[in-house]
């Protein structure tokens, strides 16, 4: 979540891929999980947060927000072409048995037994032939189209609708506030950031799912927007406060079971640099340079603005050069750090983590 955002984690069986959607709560990547984020908790806090500072004070202008719903509409259509290429009815379940498919009402677009997706959706198998991100697909077969596709699918019903939520929550105020352009750059990036870090730590008999990355990238652009317009704003420690919370909340969650919290993160380190290049405000008084004597004209632009500028798109090159070269020499994350495991997943005497 991005306030909700949620990628799981599904893990797939040895034979054929298939295996067991486990339930997964966290915000983000579906590594099985219900999704990026919860909504409620984190939908709330942005609510808070949103109305701390309000929209630009230097810049009345708002944009129409079309993106954000085409968006939307894109991943319920995506999520209908998976429920009619599972058609549960004629595949049955995958774990084998006479487990009845949910909802079979809805005929071929009936979910799978719950014991195997309890998120009400489709199998592990559909997801992988659909363009689920997978480590081994990626790295050795040359399907880095795998970091784009997985974006789109979602694990379940539970899954998209939370998802959904913290899309609405979170970009809709965004590309009113920055247009379609610069959201649209943030969103599609920073899912292909978390894409990226996510298959560099997935273990081989894992698939993940979800629009996570892209979720937490909009959050992170929210933070270091306002340390890039920091003059500007008002109620800056209420702002920086509760939208810290709800990226804490998240976080935390992505360490449950079955949530890909390795595309979360992912997704927020490229959503927060890319806040830096793409959401810098004119400072106060340019807007109104035509009225004030040629003499007295500021920069459109502050200097430590500059410098974050360009110290952001630096890091960002640099990460995705670093990390698309790992992921397709074959290079697997956990190899070379034995404790970024418990980043995703923290094991208690509850839970264990797979």
């Amino acid at each position: 979540m991005a306030s909700g955002s949620g990628e799981e984690k599904v893990a797939s069986g040895s034979s054929g891929g298939e295996g067991k959607v486990a339930s997964g709560s966290g915000v983000g990547k579906v590594a099985s999980g219900s999704g990026e984020g919860k909504a409620d908790p984190a939908g709330a806090l942005y609510l808070q947060y949103a109305s701390s500072y309000g929209t630009g004070v230097y810049d009345d202008r708002q944009w129409w927000p079309w993106l954000v719903p085409t968006l939307l509409g894109a991943c319920v259509a995506v999520f209908a072409v998976e429920m009619y290429e599972n058609d549960c009815p004629s595949h049955g379940s995958t774990l084998g048995g006479r487990a009845t498919c949910v909802a079979g009402f809805l005929r071929r677009f009936s979910f799978q037994p719950l014991r195997e997706n309890p998120l009400l959706g489709p199998s592990s198998a559909t997801l992988e032939k659909m363009g689920a991100l997978n480590w081994a697909k990626v790295a050795y077969q040359h399907q880095g189209w795998r970091l784009i596709s997985c974006m789109w699918l979602h694990a379940g019903l539970i899954h998209l609708v939370i998802n959904m939520l913290s899309l609405l929550f979170i970009g809709i105020r965004l590309e009113q506030q920055f247009g379609y352009v610069r959201i649209g750059i943030i969103y599609l990036l920073s899912g292909f950031g978390g894409s990226v870090l996510s298959a560099l730590f997935l273990r081989n008999h894992n698939i993940s799912v979800g629009a996570s990355g892209a979720l937490f990238g909009l959050l992170g652009s929210m933070l270091s927007e306002i340390f890039m317009n920091w003059t500007i704003y008002s109620n800056k420690a209420a702002a920086i406060i509760t939208l810290l919370s709800i990226i804490v909340i998240n976080l935390a969650i992505g360490i449950l079971p079955h949530a890909d919290n390795f595309a979360h993160i992912g997704g927020f380190v490229t959503g927060f640099l890319l806040g830096f290049v793409l959401l810098a405000r004119p400072q106060f008084g340019w807007m109104e340079r035509n009225e004030l004597p040629e003499t007295n004209q500021p920069p459109k632009y502050r200097r430590y603005q500059y410098v974050l500028w360009g110290a952001a798109l630096l890091l960002l090159l640099v990460g995705y050069a670093v990390s698309l070269a790992m992921l397709f020499k074959g290079k697997n994350g956990n190899d070379g750090c034995h404790w970024c495991r418990y980043l995703n997943c923290l094991p208690t005497s509850r839970w264990k983590c797979t």
